[in-house]
């Protein structure tokens, strides 16, 4: 019984542990210190192991649970109604826990407040769009981040940031912000503005 429960504490460990470089930021938002917001980004490369030995630990929890059990003849009590913390009932919790944390990046940017606002452009000729190279970002929430940055100052037209690709492409009216102001917004959530190209 004691190992159920190790390998149950295990699974839910590394469930936590896969979506910590996702969960930071979201929770920085809310906290309002973006300084924290890549503290566990360096988990990211391991998130795949991560996944892998939590499907493992809370199979092997599982078949443990369901093998059948061998019948001994013995006139001892076994009628003991089993622990609330050894039964189906709560490893389907930790279970389903752990499917929630682990798709935690698919769904973080519900998290995210909206920050769409109505843009109002005098002269077109005014907007310019700039590409900035940034490093640190692993998943979506990241992308939400420095979007919510960004977004919060004046003149922000447009920001698409891309994990995948490395950037974010900003449309901005120049004369009410400027790409310093823009690196400044993007800096200030802890990944770096690498390079920077106009477009």
């Amino acid at each position: 019984m004691k190992s159920e429960n190790k390998l149950i504490g295990a699974g839910l460990l590394t469930a936590v542990t896969a979506s910590l470089c996702c969960i930071t930021p979201v929770l920085a938002l809310i906290a309002g210190t973006s300084g924290i917001a890549s503290t566990f980004s360096w988990i990211e490369p391991f998130r795949p192991y991560l996944i892998g030995l939590t499907i493992l630990v809370l199979g092997f929890a599982w078949y443990q649970k369901l093998k059948h059990k061998k019948e001994i003849d013995c006139e001892c009590d076994t009628d003991k109604k089993p622990k609330f913390l050894q039964t189906k009932t709560f490893l389907g919790i930790v279970t389903a826990f752990a499917i929630i944390m682990l798709a935690f990046p698919y769904y973080s940017e519900i998290f995210y407040p909206n920050t769409g606002k109505q843009i109002i452009v005098v002269d077109k000729s005014d907007i310019s769009t700039t590409e900035f190279k940034i490093s640190g970002m692993t998943c979506a929430s990241c992308e939400e981040h420095v979007n919510h940055e960004v977004n919060k100052l004046i003149g922000i037209v447009n920001s698409k940031a891309s994990y995948e690709n490395g950037n974010a492409i900003i449309e901005f009216d120049r004369t009410k912000t400027n790409e310093t102001e823009i690196e400044k917004a993007i800096n200030s959530t802890v990944y770096r503005v690498t390079d920077k190209k106009e477009n």
